[in-house]
């Protein structure tokens, strides 16, 4: 059974977006104001028209006519000053919340577990920060305030009709119900045909930006011609859906002049006819009628779309509000903030699971002594990533605990425990800036100096002095520009720079070219000298160097060791693992 869709405006969510807005109270008066002001002056000039016909043309006087002229051009002076402080401060308010809101949107993101981002498209959440955003500063500065200004502009309007003449006033109001049933059908054709526009452009925005992140896939299977045919297909979509509007709005324009010029023709008819016979009517009244037609039928017919950006606006708002009430945060309770580890690492029993009910890690305990280097070995999902990620506090464990110099690492503040852990991870991630950011990060407590002498020290400045620009060297988004052994060596820089108390390496050298595998291995060796070390490892040779060996298989430590002494466990896990895997590379 499909589910009802509630278009029933959030009155709630109205109140609470409207919040933002306290603090430039002054600002929101200026714009309300301005609006009042505006639809005050734009009325009172059709009136000071027919007093300026009826009590001078009629007469002659030249004299009076030109005060009336004179006072028409102050007040048209006016409603342009009104128009630009108008629209120039409810846009200055709408940007200024969204600013409010997207900071609040970007923190709050700042602070979300690993796993929030796991289940979240980067996409979907781009839009939230960026679009959405924009949408809902629509509603101060093309939906709330125009809509006010308008239906003010309406009334005043209709008020000085039924004031200067009654009868006319509702010859022109026989017309409005028309207008007003078209306003209402178009609204609810255009949000439909919105909505399959959106809708669209959605699909349009994935399907582009994943087969332009996945082109060399296309090209190496040859799939350019069939990818092509479905762009064209998506397209057309997108394109059927923007006919749509297009459609509405060729309808429903013709329709709202054609319903203005009725008007005007009634008026022409009916006040010309009593002007005529002298009888309840003026020329100026007729004048004035007709210049005030438009100023009453023009913001009806805008309306809808006013009305459909403000909606807009709100189910924008709806989305990151939901991202803002989203309760994904490690909860920060800890009280020791300074705090200078040696590194002794305690696993107690620790028990975790990515799903609930589906454990990955079953009550598993280690030990690792200040200053050791363990290596974590073991297949594809036995749980070694899932230990780097818990130490670091990505994600809340189940049971158990983890102890840093005997210290519960939830009673240690979480900016104080990860500043004192630096990771290496298997996909390394540059910025689309220099090598000197990318290893800083922009701390302003590492100078370019110890940058450059901590690269000295790994062996690896020759290899950034080689590059154009040196430390200054863009290395654009991703760091496309380097292969993939020169990333990592730049993330150890960053590990190394940072002097951390633990260090964790999640040692992706198996696509490593050989040029590079020299200087990681020299890099490794140089890092983990004298301080506690954890390595997820893909290589014998920091296997064997490492202190302690554990051995782990679908989320049970099952060996630890040392590499000979794990050799000896006849029909080990690690021992087949050697076999397998690592006998080969020791022969070579």
């Amino acid at each position: 059974m499909p589910v009802k869709k509630d278009n029933s405006f959030d009155f709630k969510l109205f109140k609470r977006l409207f919040g933002f807005a306290r603090p430039y109270r002054l600002i929101f008066t200026i714009v309300l104001f301005s609006a009042i002001f505006l639809s005050a002056s734009s009325a009172l000039r059709p009136g000071v028209l027919k007093y300026a016909i009826d009590e001078n043309v009629a007469v002659k006087d030249e004299n009076g006519f030109l005060f009336y002229i004179l006072l028409m051009g102050g007040l048209l002076l006016a409603e342009v000053l009104f128009q630009l402080l108008f629209i120039f401060y409810a846009s200055w308010l709408g940007q200024s919340v969204v600013r409010d809101v997207r900071i609040k949107l970007f923190s709050r993101m700042l602070g979300f577990k690993k796993k929030y981002y796991d289940n979240s498209p980067v996409g979907m959440l781009v839009t939230r920060a960026v679009t959405d955003m924009e949408r809902i500063a629509d509603i101060f500065g093309q939906g709330l305030f125009t809509i006010f200004s308008d239906l003010l502009k309406m009334t005043v309007v209709a008020g000085f009709m039924l004031y200067m003449n009654w009868k006319l006033a509702l010859t022109v109001f026989t017309v409005l119900p028309f207008i007003v049933y078209a306003t209402r059908v178009f609204q609810r054709n255009m949000k439909k045909a919105f909505e399959e526009v959106r809708t669209e452009i959605t699909n349009l925005n994935t399907f582009v930006q994943e087969r332009v992140t996945g082109m060399k896939i296309l090209q190496l299977f040859t799939r350019e011609d069939r990818e092509f045919e479905k762009f064209k297909a998506i397209n057309e979509r997108h394109k059927q859906g923007w006919l749509k509007t297009i459609w509405y709005n060729s309808i429903f324009f013709p329709i709202a002049e054609l319903s203005s010029s009725i008007a005007i023709g009634l008026v022409a008819w009916y006040g010309g006819l009593m002007v005529v016979l002298e009888t309840q009517s003026t020329s100026g009244e007729l004048f004035a009628f007709i210049m005030y037609i438009p100023m009453l039928f023009r913001p009806l017919r805008q309306l809808a779309d006013k009305f459909n950006t403000l909606q807009m606006g709100m189910v924008s708002a709806k989305r990151v509000f939901k991202i803002l009430d989203t309760d994904s945060q490690i909860e920060d309770t800890g009280t020791i903030e300074n705090i200078d580890l040696k590194g002794d690492i305690v696993f107690d029993k620790v028990h975790f699971s990515y799903i609930p009910d589906e454990e990955v890690l079953h009550g598993i305990s280690l030990d690792v002594k200040a200053g050791q280097t363990i290596a974590i070995v073991g297949s594809t999902g036995a749980g070694k990533s899932t230990i780097i990620n818990l130490l670091s506090r990505f994600y809340e464990i189940d049971n158990g605990r983890i102890l840093v110099d005997g210290i519960d690492v939830k009673d240690i503040k979480l900016a104080a425990l990860r500043d004192q852990i630096a990771v290496v991870l298997q996909d390394v991630f540059l910025f689309a800036d220099t090598i000197l950011n990318n290893i800083t990060l922009k701390d302003g407590n590492i100078t370019e100096e110890q940058v450059i002498a901590a690269a000295k020290q790994i062996g690896i400045h020759d290899f950034i002095a080689s590059l154009p620009g040196g430390y200054q060297y863009n290395v654009k988004e991703r760091g496309v520009m380097l292969s993939s052994g020169q990333r990592q060596l730049l993330s150890f820089l960053r590990a190394y720079v940072s002097n951390p108390s633990v260090l964790i390496l999640d040692e992706a050298t198996s696509s490593i070219d050989s040029n590079s595998e020299q200087l990681i291995q020299d890099a490794t060796d140089k890092i983990t000298e004298g301080r506690t070390s954890i390595v997820i490892a893909h290589r014998l040779a920091t296997i064997k160097k490492a202190d302690k060996i554990i051995v782990m298989d679908k989320g049970h430590i099952v060996e630890e060791g040392t590499h000979d002494e794990l050799l000896t466990i006849e029909n080990g896990y690690y021992r087949n693992l050697y076999e397998v895997q690592f006998m080969n590379e020791e022969v070579a």
